[in-house]
Parts: C-alpha cells; sequence; structure tokens
C-alpha cells in the first residue's frame, strides 16, 4: 500500500483532508458541492479557514457571553482575509456536571483534537473559559500539531451583598462555613446565593480558570495582556477580534504548538502558578498540556522554582480584598512576567512570533498597582504558592497550596480521622457522636482518579459542625482528591498513588500517625511496615471490580495519576 509523501505540498483552505472515495476529483466537487450550498462566495473559498472552536451552551452559564465574543472573532479572521468557521465541542462547567467536569476533560480534549484534526481549518481559534475547557483545549491543539491561539473567556465582575464585596467562589465557601456554624440562617444563605454570580465569566477570584487564563499567557498561547480581561468589558471583545486577526496570521507563519509550548515555556508558567498562589489544579493540567508533548512536570523541580519564586499577587483565595478585575486594572499577567523576568526564559516563542523577552521589553513602564501586584524585591511571600510533597504517604508526590493555608498548621503530628468515601464523609463528618478533635487530620479516602468518583474538588473537606461550633476555622485535611481553585486552609491534595491504584493513602485507619512538614516537604505515615503490609493483605483480599463500561470504563482503565497530569495513558506523546 503506498504511503503519503510527507515533503509533498500540502493543501490548504477547505480542499485539505478530503475524504478519500478513491477519485480526488470527485471529493474536491462534493465538498464544494456542499460548502457553496452555506452561500459563499468563490473568494471566500480561496481563503485560509480559520476554525473557532465554540464551547457555548446553556448548560455552561459561564460561557453565555460566547456568541457575542465569537461575532467578535469572525470580524477579525474576515479583516485579516481568513474564512471564519463556528464549529461546536463538549463544553465543561463545574457546577452543572456530575460527577465532575474533570472527568470529561479528557473527553473533551478528545473531541477538539479530533474536530481540528478532521476538518479543513488551516488554524484554530480555542475558545475557552470555565476551568477544564481551557486546559483540554491545549491538549487538543498540542497534540493535533495545526497552528492554534487561545481565546479566554474572562472573570466576573463582583457584585455586592449587604457591605460585603463577593464574588465566586471564594465567597460561596466563607458564606457556607458561616451558615454551616449557625452564624446565618436559610434566608439569609439563599440571599448570599443571589448575589454571588451576577454577570457572564469564570470565577471572579484566582480560581483554576483564572489560573488556567494565566498559565496560557505564561505558555505564550493567548495574545499578549488577554487573561484577566473581565468578560463583560469592552476590552475583551478587542481582544477577541484581535485573536480572530492573529489566527490568519498563523497560518501564514505555520507558527504550531509544539513550538511554542516546550519544556521551557511551561517552566515559566509553573513560575507564575507559583507567583499567583493559584490554583492546584493548574499543577494537574499543566502536567498534562506537557506529556502531549513528551516531557513532564517533574514534582521535585517544581519544588525547586517554588523555593525561588516569590507570590507576587494578592488575589482571593491568597489574601481577603482583591478580585480579578482589579488584577486586571492593576497590570495583570504581564505586570507579574516582568516583576518575574530574571527567572524566566525569555528565549521562549509567543503566538505573535514574539520572544517572551521581546514583549516584556516592550512593555517596560507600563503601569502597576502595587497594592495588587508587588515588587518581586517586596513580594507577599519570599516561596511559592504551591509546595509538593513526599514520604511514606504520598511515594510520587502530593500538593499543598500554603499561601492560602495556615502556616501554624504547616508542622503538624496528629492523629488520622479516616473517611473511607465521599459517601461516608457525607454520612459521618456532622455526627455529634464523631470521635474528632481540632488537633486531628482529616482523611478522605477513595476519591482520586480511579475511583468511582473521578476525582472531584472534595478535598475541601468540611470541618466538622461540633468542631465549628467551638470557633475551629482550619485544620489539616488530607485526600487523594482535587480542591477548587477558590477554596482554602491547610489542605494536602492529589496524594499519588491514590487510595484506588493501590497507594498507601487507603492503608491509613482512624488513630493512626501522621506527619506534615511542609518544611521540609514531607508527608508520612507513621505506622510499622508489618502492620502495612498486613492491612495490604487484608485489602487485597476486599478488593472486588465494580462493572462499568462506556467512558467510564476508558477512565478507570487508562488514566494516569496526577503527577502525569490525569491524561489517558494512550493519549501522551509517549503512548501506552
Amino acid at each position: 500500500m503506498p504511503m503519503p509523501d510527507d515533503d509533498a505540498p500540502r493543501e490548504q483552505g477547505l480542499l485539505q483532508g478530503l475524504q478519500n472515495y478513491g477519485d480526488r476529483d470527485f471529493s474536491i466537487y462534493m465538498r464544494r458541492a456542499f460548502v457553496k450550498s452555506m452561500g459563499f462566495s468563490a473568494d471566500e473559498l480561496e481563503r485560509p479557514v480559520i476554525g473557532i472552536a465554540a464551547t457555548a451552551s446553556q448548560f455552561n452559564p459561564c460561557h453565555r457571553h460566547f456568541p457575542e465574543l465569537t461575532e467578535a472573532v469572525r470580524r477579525g479572521v474576515t479583516a485579516a482575509g481568513g474564512l471564519a468557521l463556528t464549529f461546536p465541542t463538549i463544553s465543561l462547567h463545574e457546577s452543572t456536571l456530575a460527577p465532575n467536569s474533570m472527568k470529561f476533560r479528557n473527553l473533551m480534549a478528545m473531541d477538539t483534537e479530533e474536530m481540528i484534526r478532521a476538518q479543513p481549518m488551516d488554524a484554530v481559534v480555542l475558545m475557552g473559559g470555565c476551568d477544564k475547557t481551557v486546559p483540554a483545549q491545549l491538549m487538543a491543539a498540542a497534540s493535533a500539531g495545526k497552528p492554534a491561539i487561545q481565546l479566554i473567556g474572562g472573570p466576573q465582575m463582583t457584585s455586592r451583598y449587604r457591605d460585603d464585596r463577593v464574588g465566586a467562589c471564594t465567597d460561596c465557601r466563607k458564606f457556607w462555613v458561616r451558615f454551616r456554624a449557625g452564624e446565618i440562617g436559610k434566608e439569609e444563605i439563599e440571599a448570599v446565593e443571589s448575589r454571588l454570580v451576577t454577570t457572564a465569566g469564570t470565577c471572579a477570584v484566582m480560581g483554576t480558570a483564572s489560573t488556567m487564563a494565566a498559565i496560557s499567557e505564561a505558555l505564550g498561547m493567548t495574545l499578549p495582556g488577554t487573561a484577566a480581561i473581565p468578560a463583560v468589558h469592552a476590552d475583551r471583545l478587542r481582544a477577541a477580534e484581535a485573536t480572530g486577526a492573529e489566527a490568519v496570521r498563523l497560518v501564514r507563519g505555520g507558527l504550531t504548538p509544539d513550538r511554542i509550548i516546550t519544556a521551557k515555556s511551561v517552566e515559566n508558567a509553573a513560575r507564575v502558578l507559583l507567583a499567583l498562589g493559584g490554583s492546584t489544579n493548574g499543577v494537574i493540567h499543566l502536567a498534562a498540556i506537557a506529556g502531549r508533548l513528551g516531557f513532564a512536570l517533574d514534582l521535585h523541580r517544581f519544588n525547586e522554582l517554588s523555593d525561588t519564586t516569590p507570590v507576587l499577587a494578592a488575589v482571593k483565595p491568597v489574601g481577603t480584598e482583591f478580585y480579578m478585575e482589579d488584577f486586571f486594572a492593576a497590570g495583570g499577567i504581564g505586570a507579574v512576567l516582568r516583576e518575574l523576568k530574571p527567572l524566566l526564559h525569555l528565549d521562549c516563542l509567543t503566538v505573535t512570533g514574539q520572544m517572551l523577552g521581546e514583549r516584556l521589553a516592550a512593555e517596560q513602564g507600563d503601569y502597576v498597582d502595587r497594592r495588587v501586584i508587588r515588587p518581586a524585591s517586596d513580594p507577599f511571600e519570599s516561596q511559592g504558592g504551591l509546595v509538593a510533597l513526599f514520604g511514606s504517604l504520598a511515594p510520587d508526590g502530593a500538593i499543598i497550596k500554603r499561601s492560602a493555608a495556615t502556616p501554624a498548621l504547616f508542622e503538624t503530628e496528629a492523629r488520622a480521622v479516616v473517611f473511607t468515601s465521599l459517601d461516608d464523609m457525607a454520612r459521618r463528618v456532622d455526627d455529634p457522636a464523631l470521635d474528632v478533635r481540632p488537633d486531628d487530620i482529616l482523611v478522605l479516602q477513595n476519591a482520586g482518579p480511579r475511583s468511582a468518583y473521578g476525582m472531584p474538588e472534595a478535598g475541601f473537606l468540611p470541618i466538622p459542625k461540633k468542631l465549628l461550633a467551638e470557633g475551629v476555622k482550619d485544620m489539616v485535611r488530607i485526600s487523594d482528591a482535587r480542591m477548587s481553585g477558590t477554596a482554602y486552609g491547610t489542605i494536602v491534595l492529589h496524594v499519588a498513588p491514590e487510595a484506588a491504584a493501590g497507594g498507601p493513602l487507603g492503608l491509613v485507619r482512624t488513630g493512626d500517625r501522621i506527619r506534615l512538614s511542609v518544611r521540609e516537604r514531607r508527608l508520612d505515615l507513621l505506622v510499622a511496615a508489618d502492620e502495612l503490609a498486613r492491612r495490604r493483605t487484608e485489602r487485597a483480599t476486599l478488593a472486588t471490580d465494580t462493572p462499568v463500561r462506556g467512558y467510564d470504563r476508558l477512565f478507570r482503565e487508562t488514566v494516569l495519576q496526577a503527577p502525569q497530569g490525569c491524561d489517558f495513558d494512550f493519549l501522551t506523546a509517549q503512548g501506552r
């Protein structure tokens, strides 16, 4: 069977990727006939085709402004001489997907990758916003190999509840904790509910969505200065139009994601993640994006970066005052990158064709609000907001967001109170008879990627009501689950290997002693080896497989652990 000639000129525009009927001229004839049914002129059919991966969905309230953004992208494409064709993909929103949006990130990445590759487009604009859409699209673009540019949907604007300025979803959690503690009643929590989310866009704080927007800009996959523009700001429409025009230029320059997303640019993105005290989910997503191109986000190297990267921004949940709209007005990601300049790889290409160093040199002297974004010489914290932990309880690593935690708990040895599942926790955590003390460590098992729950954002374990009533505000909490980037507390996440994969987390029993040392980067289970061996044997005897089908089966059988980004093993550059 003859193989395609890799050196042969490749078709562009609508005549690329023809169906094989055994007659190429017939394939062209059929393609043009159907395309002409959409009313395009002969001139338009000769233009570079820019696909717009649109994720508008009425199940995704964060994206309700995307139709307007899409039209702005189309204007930019047309003005630059391209033909814009919009196509739908899976859309992911955290609060409307069960069991959680992370479970479907890889499915969206597969959908997006295959549609980019299968459809006749020369470049693609990736429109994403809510949490998992942006990493899914970047993973897809990295694998598809066509020129691509990311357009972020942008964060919400804040609202007001009485005397409080509020925004989803750090404030959601703050008021819910007060409700659980009995400080406010049902009528008031319902009133708060109506004020938390009052505009289109993603969470108004440095949650996962804004963190991934920052990572995308730091990687060089968005236009400079566009990551933090609020969703309802006129600049967001201007950014959309400019993104469309840039997509056409990408076709002419042939700049593909593998030249932009490199080991060096991933380190730059990790620095920005650490300087923002960004979402712990960012570690997983950055690892998955890197894995698509054949390199790793090594957690030991991540700690080296954390030790030398200051926290420069105080956007909730880091700090207590500022939101994403303040961060945008303060100078945004550009201001952070300029402060980090001595630590960055400046020879990284960006989607504009500029090197990062060239971009930053052109921005010197731009305004920065130092209340929100500090200089590197006077940071909010001297070390990065996240750190990886290793030890007998987390042989392959775990993550703690120290910038949103309680420093007094960083060096803790205490008794474990164990919940074997989310259902077990829901049943018992508020039971007045629960044997728990303020200095205990709460442990949740079987909530990792291979569990039936698919690694939900359940790592923000609720403090038992009996302790809330005593005034307890924080406790050490450990799990193989994730945590929303909007959450806070002394919470250890992504413990690997997870319990469902046979990790030592599944061997912990109530009453065991656990030692946490952020200073030493350690997380250890203080139980004798022979006892752990006995428990491991007992667990193997009790283990049973739950029959699953379809996507659930694919997910459980092929998902990697958190340090590898929870991608499917067959989708990484190395493959299975």
